[in-house]
C-alpha cells in the first residue's frame, strides 16, 4: 500500500504504547509520595513527547526523513509547553478538585482507582491520540502541500494556545481583576482558545499523513477522539459546567463564540466571574 510498512509501523505501536505506559506508571509513583494526582496533566504532554521519541527511534529506516523530523519536532515542541506551563501554573496548589471529586466517590482503595481511571486511561489516550504522530514517522516520500498546510495548521493552533495562556495568565495575576470572566484578547473571540489550539495541532499533525491514504485511514480516528474530547468530554463542556452559575457568564457566552472563533457579539459592559 504505497510502500508503507504496515509490519514495522505494528511493532512501532507497541514501542509506543510502552513509552505512554511508562510515562503514566512513573508520574503515578511520584503522584503517590507527593499526596496529589493533579501532576498526572503535567504528564498528558510528557507522553505524547515520549511516544513520538519512541516512535522516531523505532522507525529508524523507514519514513522520509523531512517528516519524522517534523512529526518528532511538533510534537516535542507542543507537549513540552504544555507541560512546563501546567506545572507552572499548578504549583504552590494542592489536590485539582475534579480529581478531589473523582477519589472522593471512588469505590475500594482511592490510589488503585485513580490508577485504573486516570493515570492508565490517560496512557492509553496519549497512545490513540498519537496514531497520526507515530504512522507519520513511516510515510515514505517528500512532505506534499498538504502536509505543509498540516504544519501551518498546527502553527495556528501552538499560537492560539500560547497566547490564550499567556493571556489568561496576566489576567489573573492582578488583583483589580479577581472575579472577573476574561473576554478579552483571544478570550473575546471564543471561549476557549486553548482547546480550538489543541484541536488545530492534532488535525494539523495528522494532515502529515494522507500522503499515505491507507494510514490515514487507518489513523483519522484520533484527531476525531481529541476533537470529541475538547468539545464534548473533558475540555469544553466539563469547564462550561463549572463556569454556568458564575456572575456574568451567562452574558459572556451569549457574545462569545464557544469554540471557532469569530468576532464577539456588540455588549453593553464586561462580566464578572
Amino acid at each position: 500500500m504505497n510502500g508503507f510498512p504496515w509490519s514495522a509501523f505494528v511493532t512501532g505501536l507497541a514501542w509506543a504504547a510502552a513509552a505512554a505506559l511508562a510515562v503514566m506508571l512513573v508520574t503515578f509513583a511520584v503522584a503517590l509520595r507527593r499526596g496529589v494526582h493533579r501532576i498526572v496533566d503535567v504528564a498528558w504532554g510528557i507522553g505524547f513527547t515520549a511516544v513520538a521519541l519512541t516512535t522516531l527511534a523505532a522507525s529508524a529506516g523507514h519514513g522520509d526523513p523531512v517528516r519524522r523530523l517534523l512529526a518528532t519536532g511538533l510534537t516535542a515542541a507542543w507537549g513540552l509547553r504544555l507541560a512546563v506551563h501546567i506545572a507552572r501554573r499548578g504549583r504552590g496548589h494542592g489536590e485539582d478538585p475534579r480529581y478531589a471529586a473523582m477519589l472522593a466517590k471512588a469505590p475500594g482503595n482511592r490510589n488503585v482507582y485513580a490508577l485504573r481511571m486516570v493515570y492508565l486511561l490517560q496512557g492509553a489516550l496519549v497512545w490513540l491520540v498519537s496514531l497520526p504522530v507515530q504512522a507519520a514517522q513511516y510515510v515514505p516520500g517528500r512532505p506534499s502541500p498538504l502536509a505543509w498546510a498540516g504544519v501551518a495548521l498546527w502553527t495556528v493552533g501552538v499560537c492560539f494556545e500560547a497566547v490564550g495562556d499567556a493571556q489568561l495568565a496576566r489576567f489573573k495575576a492582578d488583583p483589580a481583576r479577581r472575579g472577573r470572566i476574561m473576554d478579552r484578547g483571544l478570550w473575546a473571540w471564543t471561549r476557549h482558545p486553548n482547546y480550538f489550539g489543541d484541536f488545530c495541532v492534532w488535525w494539523g499533525l495528522f494532515l502529515l499523513v494522507p500522503d499515505t491514504p491507507a494510514a490515514a485511514a487507518a489513523t483519522l480516528v484520533s484527531p476525531v477522539v481529541m476533537s470529541l474530547l475538547l468539545t464534548r468530554g473533558s475540555g469544553k463542556r466539563l469547564l462550561e459546567r463549572h463556569m454556568a452559575d458564575r456572575p456574568g457568564y451567562a452574558e459572556y457566552r451569549a457574545r462569545t463564540s464557544g469554540f471557532f472563533p469569530r468576532p464577539p457579539k456588540r455588549a453593553a459592559g464586561r462580566g464578572r466571574r
